[in-house]
């Protein structure tokens, strides 16, 4: 049975790639869908309960939060897609010159890698983005370079692996260069394992990008940003508690979504479960 066979009999993943189409579309129709300006301030209507005019209420600046939500989508898909293709492009390269290079260049990699690891996660993006600076580009930045330290390691771990395989060694005793090696046999067979971690990376992307702009280190006002919304709805929460958790939820989904599309990718493209039906 095929990988997309296998996938479309994953409900939950079939549930989950339905929420990523969404989220995509609403973030390149945002100017089209979204009843109002998400920067436009009404300061009569603040706080106002969700009813005709606001389907999800205002927030704090009588501001319209459904559009600040449809427009906060395209700030958590490029942050989560571009953060991932940098996770992704660095720790490749990391990876695969660590796993097939060995000797002390391995080690040296490695061990600056496993130094990253010990850091929380939260700390070591707090660390970053506070070198580089608040924004949406840098908080981008600051996410990939977060992410570059696992793929290393996962890549590593892969090309040690398949470095020792027999069809590699056959193609290294026929004089097939390094390059060769990495490009024909070892990187096609890590790719799959690549895009389903980067599905998961993009969940994981979402939620920092969210927590530093909580915090105040990500994107910065006026800009429409999910974690934003809910770090400047928290004063209000008793009195106006959909000012918060309206942007809260749209995290949730978001998040939800691209865990049940990375699980599915997983049980479809997992090399063991080819042969089942």
């Amino acid at each position: 049975m095929g990988g997309w066979a296998r996938f479309r009999r994953n409900r939950l993943a079939l549930l989950g790639l339905v929420l990523v189409v969404v989220l995509g579309l609403t973030a390149v129709l945002a100017p089209w869908i979204a009843p109002y300006d998400p920067a436009r301030q009404s300061l009569v209507e603040k706080r106002a309960r969700p009813g005709a005019k606001y389907v999800l209420g205002a927030d704090e600046f009588g501001r319209d939060i459904l559009s600040r939500v449809i427009y906060g989508t395209r700030v958590a898909l490029l942050v989560g897609v571009l953060s991932a293709l940098i996770a992704l492009a660095g720790g490749l390269v990391l990876g695969m010159t660590a796993g097939f290079a060995g000797g002390w260049l391995d080690a040296t990699l490695m061990r600056a890698v496993e130094i990253l690891l010990a850091f929380p996660y939260l700390l070591l993006a707090l660390a970053i983005v506070a070198a580089l600076g608040p924004g949406a580009l840098n908080t981008t930045i600051a996410v990939g370079i977060w992410g570059i330290p696992a793929v290393t390691r996962i890549v590593r771990g892969a090309v040690l692996a398949l470095r020792e395989t027999e069809y590699v060694g056959a193609a290294r005793a026929l004089g097939a260069p390094g390059r060769d090696l990495l490009r024909r046999h070892i990187a096609p067979n890590i790719l799959p394992g690549l895009i389903v971690y980067a599905t998961l990376f993009m969940a994981n992307a979402i939620l920092l990008e969210a927590a530093l702009s909580f915090l105040g280190l990500g994107v910065q006002p006026p800009t429409a940003s999910w974690g934003l919304m809910v770090s400047t709805g928290r004063d209000v929460l008793l009195v106006a508690p959909h000012v918060a958790t309206v942007p809260g939820l749209a995290i949730m989904v978001a998040v939800l979504a691209f865990n049940l599309v990375g699980d599915g990718l997983r049980d479809a493209l997992d090399p063991r479960m080819r042969g089942s039906t």
